[in-house]
């Protein structure tokens, strides 16, 4: 199990969003409740890009994954032409797959960008923009449980 604390993560978002600004102009930001919304939040700022969305995805039951991916409150991202989908870590990514399926199907005209922190090495999805590699279950500073 890895830790992954607030100086690390401050870090990193800094770094991913240089590159994202360097390669991408995102017209919206798009957050993958409820991980990828911190890093959202930061990379809008990063990225002065007051357009950020929030859409929800349920795949695991805290760390058991589930059979299905489940995929609602999908806003209207119809105005847009791009559009940057961000989560703080891609594991086995079936569910983003999903999520950037149903997305294209919803709204053909829109280039779909992903960034993450994480990526799980055995993946099935490769992210457009992503910092660090992992095999271990990561463990956010932002995941207090009380």
């Amino acid at each position: 199990m890895y830790y992954y604390t607030y100086d690390e993560f401050a870090k990193d978002f800094k770094d991913l969003a240089k590159n994202i600004d360097a390669s991408f102009k995102a017209d919206a930001i798009l957050a993958v409740a409820r991980g990828g919304m911190s890093l959202a939040h930061c990379l809008a700022l990063a990225l002065n890009n007051r357009q950020v969305f929030v859409l929800n995805s349920i795949h695991y039951d805290d760390t058991t994954k589930l059979d299905t991916v489940e995929i609602f409150n999908v806003p209207d991202l119809s105005n847009f032409k791009t559009v940057l989908i961000v989560d703080d870590i891609i594991d086995s990514g079936e569910s983003m797959k999903e999520i950037k399926r149903l997305l294209q199907s919803k709204f053909p005209h829109i280039i779909f960008k992903v960034a993450t922190v994480f990526k799980r090495k055995h993946s099935i999805f490769s992210p457009d923009f992503v910092v660090r590699d992992i095999d271990e279950w990561v463990v956010f500073h932002w995941d207090i449980k009380l």
